[in-house]
């Protein structure tokens, strides 16, 4: 690939336009998936803390003083 053919993120390959940009994705738009993605992690800890707990605890009620 040449770079007189590249333009853009456009570039002509065996006489077709390739498109090789990056999707096309609003501030908002990375902003909520961001924010999303937080939320989805922190209910997983929340959920795997809890799973701790009840392990822990079940542990320590099978140990005797």
């Amino acid at each position: 690939m040449s770079k007189n053919n590249y333009v853009d993120g456009l570039y002509i390959k065996d006489g077709r336009l390739i498109n090789e940009r990056p999707d096309g994705e609003s501030g908002i738009a990375r902003a909520a998936a961001i924010k999303r993605a937080v939320t989805n992690d922190r209910k997983i800890n929340r959920i795997a803390e809890g799973i701790q707990l009840a392990e822990d605890k079940k542990n320590f009620r099978q140990l005797e003083f």
